[in-house]
Protein backbone atom coordinates (compact mmCIF):
# COMPACT_ATOMS: atom_id res chain seq x y z
CA UNK A 1 0.00 0.00 0.00
CA UNK A 2 2.80 3.09 0.94
CA UNK A 3 4.70 2.10 -2.07
CA UNK A 4 1.68 2.71 -4.32
CA UNK A 5 0.83 5.57 -2.36
CA UNK A 6 4.33 6.99 -2.38
CA UNK A 7 3.75 6.27 -6.34
CA UNK A 8 1.17 8.65 -6.81
CA UNK A 9 2.24 11.40 -4.47
CA UNK A 10 5.68 11.67 -6.12
CA UNK A 11 4.11 11.73 -9.99
CA UNK A 12 0.99 14.68 -8.77
CA UNK A 13 2.15 18.43 -9.14
CA UNK A 14 3.80 19.94 -6.21
CA UNK A 15 1.51 23.00 -6.52
CA UNK A 16 -1.38 20.59 -5.46
CA UNK A 17 -2.86 21.64 -1.76
CA UNK A 18 -2.67 19.45 0.84
CA UNK A 19 -6.73 18.70 1.19
CA UNK A 20 -6.24 17.93 -3.17
CA UNK A 21 -3.45 15.33 -2.14
CA UNK A 22 -5.18 13.86 0.50
CA UNK A 23 -8.49 13.05 -1.81
CA UNK A 24 -5.86 11.47 -4.07
CA UNK A 25 -4.38 9.05 -1.77
CA UNK A 26 -7.95 8.16 -0.49
CA UNK A 27 -9.12 7.77 -3.90
CA UNK A 28 -6.23 5.26 -4.70
CA UNK A 29 -6.82 3.49 -1.61
CA UNK A 30 -10.45 2.82 -0.67
CA UNK A 31 -12.31 3.46 -3.96
CA UNK A 32 -12.62 0.51 -5.62
CA UNK A 33 -11.75 1.41 -8.83
CA UNK A 34 -11.58 -1.32 -11.73
CA UNK A 35 -9.77 -2.78 -14.80
CA UNK A 36 -10.02 -5.82 -17.35
CA UNK A 37 -8.13 -7.28 -15.14
CA UNK A 38 -9.92 -7.00 -11.57
CA UNK A 39 -9.48 -4.92 -8.18
CA UNK A 40 -6.44 -2.24 -8.64
CA UNK A 41 -3.37 -2.92 -7.03
CA UNK A 42 -3.88 0.00 -4.66
CA UNK A 43 -7.61 -1.72 -3.15
CA UNK A 44 -5.82 -5.00 -3.15
CA UNK A 45 -2.89 -3.52 -0.69
CA UNK A 46 -5.65 -1.95 1.12
CA UNK A 47 -7.99 -5.11 2.12
CA UNK A 48 -4.47 -6.64 2.79
CA UNK A 49 -3.90 -4.27 5.60
CA UNK A 50 -7.25 -4.47 6.77
CA UNK A 51 -7.03 -8.10 7.18
CA UNK A 52 -3.76 -7.54 8.80
CA UNK A 53 -5.94 -5.42 11.46
CA UNK A 54 -8.29 -7.99 12.28
CA UNK A 55 -5.87 -10.54 12.44
CA UNK A 56 -3.48 -8.41 15.02
CA UNK A 57 -6.78 -7.14 16.71
CA UNK A 58 -7.66 -11.09 17.31
CA UNK A 59 -4.41 -12.02 18.60
CA UNK A 60 -4.30 -9.21 21.19
CA UNK A 61 -7.74 -9.74 22.40
CA UNK A 62 -7.18 -12.95 22.72
CA UNK A 63 -5.84 -13.53 26.36
CA UNK A 64 -8.93 -11.07 27.58
CA UNK A 65 -11.27 -12.94 25.78
CA UNK A 66 -9.73 -15.94 27.27
CA UNK A 67 -10.67 -14.71 30.44
CA UNK A 68 -13.60 -13.57 30.29
CA UNK A 69 -14.90 -16.99 28.82
CA UNK A 70 -13.80 -18.93 31.95
CA UNK A 71 -15.14 -16.50 33.97
CA UNK A 72 -18.62 -17.04 32.56
CA UNK A 73 -17.84 -20.47 32.62
CA UNK A 74 -18.03 -20.54 36.47
CA UNK A 75 -20.65 -18.09 37.12
CA UNK A 76 -22.96 -20.14 34.75
CA UNK A 77 -21.84 -23.19 36.58
CA UNK A 78 -23.26 -21.70 39.93
CA UNK A 79 -26.00 -20.23 38.29
CA UNK A 80 -27.79 -23.02 36.18
CA UNK A 81 -26.60 -26.50 34.97
CA UNK A 82 -22.67 -27.07 35.89
CA UNK A 83 -22.91 -29.01 33.17
CA UNK A 84 -24.64 -27.33 30.19
CA UNK A 85 -22.11 -24.71 31.64
CA UNK A 86 -18.74 -26.74 31.31
CA UNK A 87 -19.92 -28.05 28.10
CA UNK A 88 -20.62 -24.70 26.62
CA UNK A 89 -17.70 -23.08 27.94
CA UNK A 90 -15.32 -25.65 26.58
CA UNK A 91 -17.05 -25.18 23.28
CA UNK A 92 -16.62 -21.54 22.99
CA UNK A 93 -12.88 -21.97 24.07
CA UNK A 94 -12.14 -24.25 21.63
CA UNK A 95 -14.11 -21.92 18.76
CA UNK A 96 -11.66 -18.82 20.83
CA UNK A 97 -8.36 -20.70 20.38
CA UNK A 98 -9.21 -21.46 16.88
CA UNK A 99 -9.72 -18.16 15.64
CA UNK A 100 -6.47 -17.39 17.31
CA UNK A 101 -4.66 -19.94 15.73
CA UNK A 102 -5.81 -19.30 12.04
CA UNK A 103 -4.72 -15.23 12.84
CA UNK A 104 -1.22 -16.60 14.11
CA UNK A 105 -1.13 -18.35 11.17
CA UNK A 106 -1.93 -15.57 8.50
CA UNK A 107 0.37 -13.52 10.52
CA UNK A 108 3.83 -15.68 10.04
CA UNK A 109 3.25 -16.02 6.23
CA UNK A 110 5.06 -13.73 4.16
CA UNK A 111 2.60 -11.03 2.15
CA UNK A 112 2.93 -12.73 -0.90
CA UNK A 113 2.36 -15.87 0.22
CA UNK A 114 -0.75 -15.12 1.15
CA UNK A 115 -4.05 -15.57 -0.40
CA UNK A 116 -6.11 -12.96 0.40
CA UNK A 117 -9.56 -14.06 -0.44
CA UNK A 118 -9.20 -17.63 0.71
CA UNK A 119 -7.97 -16.16 3.89
CA UNK A 120 -10.36 -13.32 4.66
CA UNK A 121 -13.29 -16.20 3.70
CA UNK A 122 -11.68 -18.33 6.68
CA UNK A 123 -11.76 -14.96 8.67
CA UNK A 124 -15.42 -15.19 7.94
CA UNK A 125 -16.22 -18.73 8.79
CA UNK A 126 -14.67 -18.54 12.25
CA UNK A 127 -16.38 -15.77 13.34
CA UNK A 128 -19.70 -16.70 12.50
CA UNK A 129 -18.73 -20.51 14.03
CA UNK A 130 -17.36 -18.52 16.97
CA UNK A 131 -20.86 -16.08 17.29
CA UNK A 132 -23.35 -19.28 16.87
CA UNK A 133 -21.42 -20.65 19.97
CA UNK A 134 -22.31 -17.68 21.79
CA UNK A 135 -25.59 -17.45 20.19
CA UNK A 136 -26.07 -20.04 22.55
CA UNK A 137 -25.18 -18.73 26.00
CA UNK A 138 -28.53 -16.78 26.22
CA UNK A 139 -29.88 -20.31 26.61
CA UNK A 140 -28.16 -21.58 29.53
CA UNK A 141 -29.90 -19.52 32.03
CA UNK A 142 -32.63 -20.92 34.49
CA UNK A 143 -35.83 -20.11 32.57
CA UNK A 144 -38.14 -20.39 35.14
CA UNK A 145 -38.31 -19.24 39.03
CA UNK A 146 -39.08 -16.25 41.37
CA UNK A 147 -39.88 -13.10 39.34
CA UNK A 148 -37.27 -11.05 41.12
CA UNK A 149 -35.10 -13.64 40.05
CA UNK A 150 -36.04 -14.00 36.74
CA UNK A 151 -35.20 -10.23 36.06
CA UNK A 152 -31.70 -10.14 37.44
CA UNK A 153 -31.25 -12.83 35.38
CA UNK A 154 -32.28 -11.07 32.32
CA UNK A 155 -30.36 -7.93 33.20
CA UNK A 156 -27.38 -9.93 33.71
CA UNK A 157 -27.82 -12.42 30.62
CA UNK A 158 -28.66 -8.75 28.06
CA UNK A 159 -25.21 -6.78 29.82
CA UNK A 160 -23.33 -9.88 29.13
CA UNK A 161 -23.95 -10.90 25.71
CA UNK A 162 -23.94 -6.72 24.73
CA UNK A 163 -20.32 -6.50 26.33
CA UNK A 164 -19.18 -9.58 23.97
CA UNK A 165 -21.43 -8.36 20.75
CA UNK A 166 -19.19 -5.29 21.65
CA UNK A 167 -16.16 -6.99 21.91
CA UNK A 168 -16.69 -8.94 18.64
CA UNK A 169 -17.61 -5.77 16.39
CA UNK A 170 -14.35 -4.10 17.92
CA UNK A 171 -12.12 -6.98 17.14
CA UNK A 172 -13.45 -7.43 13.59
CA UNK A 173 -14.29 -4.15 12.52
CA UNK A 174 -11.75 -3.91 9.71
CA UNK A 175 -13.70 -6.94 7.88
CA UNK A 176 -17.31 -5.78 7.84
CA UNK A 177 -18.30 -9.22 6.83
CA UNK A 178 -16.57 -10.79 9.95
CA UNK A 179 -18.31 -8.54 12.10
CA UNK A 180 -21.77 -9.16 10.92
CA UNK A 181 -20.78 -13.04 10.74
CA UNK A 182 -19.58 -12.67 14.70
CA UNK A 183 -22.41 -10.81 16.21
CA UNK A 184 -25.77 -11.36 14.23
CA UNK A 185 -25.95 -14.75 15.67
CA UNK A 186 -25.64 -13.37 19.41
CA UNK A 187 -27.92 -10.91 19.07
CA UNK A 188 -30.86 -13.73 17.47
CA UNK A 189 -30.27 -16.17 20.05
CA UNK A 190 -30.79 -13.38 22.62
CA UNK A 191 -33.51 -12.59 20.87
CA UNK A 192 -34.99 -16.03 20.34
CA UNK A 193 -34.15 -16.31 24.42
CA UNK A 194 -36.05 -14.28 25.26
CA UNK A 195 -39.04 -15.13 22.75
CA UNK A 196 -39.67 -18.89 24.06
CA UNK A 197 -42.17 -17.29 26.52
CA UNK A 198 -43.14 -14.30 25.23
CA UNK A 199 -44.05 -11.01 27.59
CA UNK A 200 -44.22 -7.69 26.89
CA UNK A 201 -40.51 -7.17 28.60
CA UNK A 202 -39.59 -10.00 26.83
CA UNK A 203 -40.34 -9.02 23.16
CA UNK A 204 -38.89 -5.25 24.72
CA UNK A 205 -35.18 -7.46 25.19
CA UNK A 206 -36.17 -9.15 22.05
CA UNK A 207 -36.33 -5.33 19.99
CA UNK A 208 -33.36 -3.60 22.06
CA UNK A 209 -30.64 -6.97 21.15
CA UNK A 210 -31.65 -6.53 17.06
CA UNK A 211 -31.25 -2.36 18.14
CA UNK A 212 -27.91 -3.09 19.51
CA UNK A 213 -27.13 -5.39 16.80
CA UNK A 214 -28.05 -2.52 14.03
CA UNK A 215 -25.94 0.16 16.03
CA UNK A 216 -23.45 -1.98 16.62
CA UNK A 217 -22.81 -2.58 13.26
CA UNK A 218 -23.05 1.55 12.10
CA UNK A 219 -20.39 1.72 14.69
CA UNK A 220 -18.09 -0.86 13.02
CA UNK A 221 -18.93 0.93 9.88
CA UNK A 222 -17.46 3.85 11.34
CA UNK A 223 -14.85 1.91 13.08
CA UNK A 224 -13.34 0.81 9.78
CA UNK A 225 -13.77 3.94 7.93
CA UNK A 226 -11.72 5.14 11.19
CA UNK A 227 -8.85 2.26 10.34
CA UNK A 228 -9.19 3.07 6.30
CA UNK A 229 -8.81 7.12 7.08
CA UNK A 230 -4.98 5.98 9.44
CA UNK A 231 -4.11 4.22 6.09
CA UNK A 232 -4.73 7.22 4.29
CA UNK A 233 -3.14 8.95 7.06
CA UNK A 234 0.04 6.89 7.18
CA UNK A 235 0.22 6.38 3.16
CA UNK A 236 0.46 10.38 3.30
CA UNK A 237 3.12 10.70 5.92
CA UNK A 238 5.43 7.41 4.44
CA UNK A 239 4.92 9.47 0.57
CA UNK A 240 5.73 12.94 2.60
CA UNK A 241 8.84 11.39 4.02
CA UNK A 242 9.57 9.95 0.67
CA UNK A 243 9.48 13.44 -1.16
CA UNK A 244 11.52 14.78 1.68
CA UNK A 245 14.12 12.02 1.08
CA UNK A 246 14.12 12.67 -2.06
CA UNK A 247 14.50 16.71 -1.84
CA UNK A 248 17.28 15.73 0.90
CA UNK A 249 19.34 13.92 -1.60
CA UNK A 250 18.67 16.05 -4.54
CA UNK A 251 20.03 19.09 -2.00
CA UNK A 252 23.02 17.27 -0.86
CA UNK A 253 23.64 16.30 -4.60
CA UNK A 254 23.79 20.04 -5.55
CA UNK A 255 25.76 21.24 -2.40
CA UNK A 256 28.44 18.21 -3.41
CA UNK A 257 28.40 20.08 -7.21
CA UNK A 258 28.37 23.41 -5.54
CA UNK A 259 31.29 22.38 -3.32
CA UNK A 260 33.19 20.67 -6.50
CA UNK A 261 32.93 23.45 -8.52
CA UNK A 262 33.72 26.12 -5.49
CA UNK A 263 37.23 23.99 -5.29
CA UNK A 264 37.56 24.18 -8.80
CA UNK A 265 37.09 28.00 -9.13
CA UNK A 266 39.69 28.37 -6.10
CA UNK A 267 42.51 26.28 -7.85
CA UNK A 268 42.22 27.94 -10.97
CA UNK A 269 42.51 31.05 -9.66
CA UNK A 270 45.25 29.92 -7.68
CA UNK A 271 46.52 28.90 -10.38
CA UNK A 272 46.06 31.57 -12.97
CA UNK A 273 47.37 34.25 -10.23
CA UNK A 274 50.53 32.41 -9.92
CA UNK A 275 50.94 32.41 -13.29
CA UNK A 276 50.13 35.56 -13.69
CA UNK A 277 53.05 37.24 -11.41
CA UNK A 278 55.99 36.20 -13.00
CA UNK A 279 55.12 38.62 -15.97
CA UNK A 280 53.51 41.18 -14.08
CA UNK A 281 57.08 41.11 -11.70
CA UNK A 282 59.00 41.77 -15.50
CA UNK A 283 57.00 45.02 -15.78
CA UNK A 284 57.20 46.37 -12.88
CA UNK A 285 61.10 46.03 -12.81
CA UNK A 286 60.95 47.27 -16.31
CA UNK A 287 59.10 50.39 -15.87
CA UNK A 288 60.76 51.07 -12.53
CA UNK A 289 64.33 50.64 -14.19
CA UNK A 290 62.43 53.44 -17.04
CA UNK A 291 60.70 55.68 -14.27
CA UNK A 292 64.15 55.92 -12.05
CA UNK A 293 65.97 57.14 -15.85
CA UNK A 294 68.95 54.41 -14.53
CA UNK A 295 69.87 53.83 -17.90
CA UNK A 296 69.50 57.55 -19.84
CA UNK A 297 67.23 60.24 -19.41
CA UNK A 298 63.71 60.25 -20.31
CA UNK A 299 63.13 64.00 -22.08
CA UNK A 300 60.04 63.33 -23.04
CA UNK A 301 57.14 64.37 -19.84
CA UNK A 302 54.57 62.40 -21.10
CA UNK A 303 56.40 59.59 -21.62
CA UNK A 304 57.21 59.44 -17.42
CA UNK A 305 53.14 60.13 -16.88
CA UNK A 306 52.80 56.95 -18.57
CA UNK A 307 55.61 54.96 -16.79
CA UNK A 308 54.47 55.96 -13.68
CA UNK A 309 51.18 55.10 -15.04
CA UNK A 310 52.12 51.59 -15.86
CA UNK A 311 54.20 51.08 -12.37
CA UNK A 312 51.08 51.91 -10.10
CA UNK A 313 48.61 50.00 -12.29
CA UNK A 314 51.27 47.25 -12.14
CA UNK A 315 51.46 47.49 -8.62
CA UNK A 316 47.62 47.67 -7.79
CA UNK A 317 47.35 44.52 -9.74
CA UNK A 318 50.13 42.90 -7.88
CA UNK A 319 48.50 43.35 -4.88
CA UNK A 320 45.02 42.22 -6.21
CA UNK A 321 46.60 38.41 -7.49
CA UNK A 322 48.46 38.46 -4.06
CA UNK A 323 45.25 38.86 -2.55
CA UNK A 324 43.21 36.85 -4.99
CA UNK A 325 46.32 33.87 -4.40
CA UNK A 326 45.54 34.21 -1.12
CA UNK A 327 42.38 33.94 -0.52
CA UNK A 328 42.39 30.85 -3.25
CA UNK A 329 44.74 29.16 -1.31
CA UNK A 330 42.59 29.13 1.98
CA UNK A 331 39.19 28.51 0.13
CA UNK A 332 41.24 25.36 -1.33
CA UNK A 333 42.58 24.16 1.71
CA UNK A 334 46.12 24.57 0.77
CA UNK A 335 47.34 27.36 3.14
CA UNK A 336 48.67 25.39 6.46
CA UNK A 337 49.11 26.84 9.69
CA UNK A 338 53.00 27.36 10.98
CA UNK A 339 52.71 28.18 14.30
CA UNK A 340 54.79 29.43 16.43
CA UNK A 341 54.38 30.77 20.43
CA UNK A 342 54.49 34.53 20.31
CA UNK A 343 52.76 37.66 21.92
CA UNK A 344 49.69 38.79 20.26
CA UNK A 345 50.83 42.41 21.48
CA UNK A 346 54.23 42.48 19.67
CA UNK A 347 52.29 41.51 16.59
CA UNK A 348 49.75 44.54 16.82
CA UNK A 349 52.86 47.52 17.65
CA UNK A 350 55.18 46.01 14.84
CA UNK A 351 51.90 46.26 12.21
CA UNK A 352 51.51 49.42 13.70
CA UNK A 353 54.80 50.83 13.07
CA UNK A 354 54.45 49.50 9.52
CA UNK A 355 51.66 51.91 8.84
CA UNK A 356 52.75 54.63 11.20
CA UNK A 357 53.80 56.54 8.07
CA UNK A 358 50.78 56.34 6.20
CA UNK A 359 49.16 57.68 9.35
CA UNK A 360 51.18 60.35 9.59
CA UNK A 361 50.92 61.23 5.71
CA UNK A 362 46.51 61.55 6.20
CA UNK A 363 47.06 63.23 9.67
CA UNK A 364 44.97 60.43 11.42
CA UNK A 365 46.35 59.83 15.01
CA UNK A 366 46.82 55.46 15.97
CA UNK A 367 46.06 55.15 19.50
CA UNK A 368 47.06 51.47 20.88
CA UNK A 369 45.60 50.18 24.07
CA UNK A 370 47.17 46.93 24.93
CA UNK A 371 46.48 44.86 28.12
CA UNK A 372 49.07 44.15 30.36
CA UNK A 373 50.39 40.71 31.06
CA UNK A 374 49.10 38.85 28.00
CA UNK A 375 50.10 35.79 27.75
CA UNK A 376 51.75 34.05 24.85
CA UNK A 377 49.48 32.60 22.41
CA UNK A 378 50.21 29.73 19.27
CA UNK A 379 49.50 31.33 16.05
CA UNK A 380 50.58 31.45 12.58
CA UNK A 381 53.15 34.32 12.88
CA UNK A 382 52.45 35.74 8.92
CA UNK A 383 48.63 35.16 9.07
CA UNK A 384 48.29 37.01 12.34
CA UNK A 385 50.23 39.99 10.88
CA UNK A 386 48.41 40.18 7.92
CA UNK A 387 45.18 40.22 9.72
CA UNK A 388 46.27 43.28 11.78
CA UNK A 389 47.99 45.07 8.86
CA UNK A 390 45.02 44.58 6.77
CA UNK A 391 42.53 45.79 9.80
CA UNK A 392 44.68 48.71 10.23
CA UNK A 393 45.42 49.49 6.60
CA UNK A 394 41.26 49.26 6.09
CA UNK A 395 40.59 51.62 9.01
CA UNK A 396 43.41 54.02 7.56
CA UNK A 397 42.14 54.12 4.39
CA UNK A 398 38.43 54.58 5.26
CA UNK A 399 39.23 57.14 7.88
CA UNK A 400 39.13 61.04 7.01
CA UNK A 401 42.32 63.48 7.16
CA UNK A 402 42.41 64.08 11.08
CA UNK A 403 40.65 61.21 12.20
CA UNK A 404 41.77 58.99 14.30
CA UNK A 405 41.86 54.83 14.67
CA UNK A 406 42.10 53.14 17.93
CA UNK A 407 43.84 49.72 17.82
CA UNK A 408 43.60 47.45 21.13
CA UNK A 409 44.16 43.60 21.99
CA UNK A 410 42.90 42.02 25.27
CA UNK A 411 41.20 38.94 26.95
CA UNK A 412 37.94 37.40 26.22
CA UNK A 413 35.19 36.59 29.02
CA UNK A 414 36.46 32.87 27.31
CA UNK A 415 39.36 33.24 28.16
CA UNK A 416 40.97 33.52 24.39
CA UNK A 417 42.64 36.70 23.07
CA UNK A 418 40.97 39.18 20.47
CA UNK A 419 42.41 42.23 18.23
CA UNK A 420 40.29 45.33 17.95
CA UNK A 421 40.57 48.24 15.12
CA UNK A 422 37.91 51.20 15.46
CA UNK A 423 37.99 54.13 13.54
CA UNK A 424 35.46 57.23 13.24
CA UNK A 425 35.13 57.02 8.93
CA UNK A 426 31.81 56.92 7.49
CA UNK A 427 30.55 53.85 8.68
CA UNK A 428 28.69 50.71 6.84
CA UNK A 429 24.91 50.53 6.19
CA UNK A 430 23.72 47.30 8.47
CA UNK A 431 22.48 45.95 5.14
CA UNK A 432 25.89 45.89 3.13
CA UNK A 433 27.68 43.98 6.07
CA UNK A 434 27.30 40.96 4.49
CA UNK A 435 28.64 41.83 1.01
CA UNK A 436 31.97 43.48 2.96
CA UNK A 437 32.39 40.64 4.17
CA UNK A 438 31.94 38.84 0.68
CA UNK A 439 34.62 38.61 -1.62
CA UNK A 440 35.05 41.66 -4.16
CA UNK A 441 32.43 43.20 -1.82
CA UNK A 442 32.76 47.05 -0.99
CA UNK A 443 30.12 49.17 1.02
CA UNK A 444 28.93 52.02 -1.25
CA UNK A 445 29.41 54.32 1.47
CA UNK A 446 32.89 53.44 1.64
CA UNK A 447 33.75 53.60 -2.13
CA UNK A 448 31.99 57.01 -2.28
CA UNK A 449 34.33 58.36 0.99
CA UNK A 450 38.37 56.23 0.44
CA UNK A 451 40.45 55.37 -2.03
CA UNK A 452 39.59 52.25 -4.42
CA UNK A 453 40.13 48.96 -3.00
CA UNK A 454 40.05 45.43 -4.37
CA UNK A 455 37.29 44.01 -1.64
CA UNK A 456 39.30 41.29 -0.18
CA UNK A 457 41.36 42.81 2.87
CA UNK A 458 37.90 41.85 5.21
CA UNK A 459 37.49 37.63 3.54
CA UNK A 460 41.03 37.23 3.80
CA UNK A 461 40.63 38.15 7.61
CA UNK A 462 38.08 36.07 8.07
CA UNK A 463 39.03 33.62 6.75
CA UNK A 464 42.76 33.58 8.15
CA UNK A 465 40.69 33.75 11.65
CA UNK A 466 38.27 31.13 10.84
CA UNK A 467 41.74 28.86 10.06
CA UNK A 468 42.59 29.22 13.36
CA UNK A 469 39.62 28.19 14.68
CA UNK A 470 38.28 31.80 15.76
CA UNK A 471 35.95 34.06 14.63
CA UNK A 472 35.73 37.29 13.22
CA UNK A 473 33.30 40.04 14.05
CA UNK A 474 32.37 43.52 12.38
CA UNK A 475 30.00 46.27 13.92
CA UNK A 476 29.43 49.16 12.00
CA UNK A 477 27.12 52.54 11.95
CA UNK A 478 27.22 54.91 9.58
CA UNK A 479 28.28 58.56 10.81
CA UNK A 480 29.89 57.02 13.67
CA UNK A 481 32.73 54.20 12.53
CA UNK A 482 33.45 50.95 12.07
CA UNK A 483 34.85 48.42 14.35
CA UNK A 484 36.87 45.17 12.90
CA UNK A 485 37.35 42.25 15.89
CA UNK A 486 39.63 39.48 15.38
CA UNK A 487 38.97 36.72 17.86
CA UNK A 488 41.39 33.61 18.23
CA UNK A 489 40.14 30.62 20.83
CA UNK A 490 41.26 30.53 24.39
CA UNK A 491 42.57 26.51 23.23
CA UNK A 492 45.59 28.76 21.63
CA UNK A 493 46.36 30.85 24.84
CA UNK A 494 49.13 29.24 27.13
CA UNK A 495 48.57 29.72 30.64
CA UNK A 496 50.92 32.55 32.20
CA UNK A 497 50.94 30.45 35.51
CA UNK A 498 53.46 28.16 33.77
CA UNK A 499 56.41 27.63 31.72
CA UNK A 500 56.05 28.91 28.07
CA UNK A 501 58.76 26.59 26.87
CA UNK A 502 58.21 23.19 28.77
CA UNK A 503 53.55 23.92 27.57
CA UNK A 504 54.74 24.54 24.12
CA UNK A 505 57.16 21.13 24.01
CA UNK A 506 54.28 19.06 25.94
CA UNK A 507 51.95 20.77 23.25
CA UNK A 508 54.11 19.41 20.42
CA UNK A 509 54.58 16.23 21.17
CA UNK A 510 50.78 15.43 22.64
CA UNK A 511 49.09 17.15 19.48
CA UNK A 512 50.81 17.84 16.67
CA UNK A 513 48.24 17.29 13.93
CA UNK A 514 46.25 20.05 15.60
CA UNK A 515 49.42 22.20 16.11
CA UNK A 516 49.95 21.78 12.23
CA UNK A 517 46.33 22.44 11.18
CA UNK A 518 43.91 25.04 12.66
CA UNK A 519 40.96 22.69 14.51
Amino acid sequence: MVDVAQATILQASPDESRAARRNMITRALVRNVTTESGPSDALFHFEQEMADQYARNRISFAPIVLGLILVLTVMMGFIGNPLWAASWGAGVLVLHLAATVVCRRYAALAPNQRSLVDWKNRFVVVEALYGLGWAVFPFLFPMAGAADTLIGIDVVRFATVIVFMSLSALVAAPLPAASVASTLPIAIGLGAAHMVSPSLIDMMVAFCALGAEAMLLYLTGQLNEQYAQSLVFRAEKDAVLAELEQGKAVSDEARRRAEAANMAKSQFLATMSHELRTPLNAILGFSEVMRNEMLGPIENDAYKDYLNDIYNSGQHLLKLINEILDLSRIEAGKRELREELLSLVSIAQDAKGLLDLKARQKNIKVSEAFEEHMPKIVVDEQAIRQVTLNLLANALKFTPAGGEVALKVGRTEGGGQYISVRDNGPGIPADELPIVLSAFGQSSISIKNAEQGTGLGIPIVQALIHLHGGHFVLRSKVGVGTEAIAILPAKRVVSAFTDDNRTWALMRARKPAQLRKAS
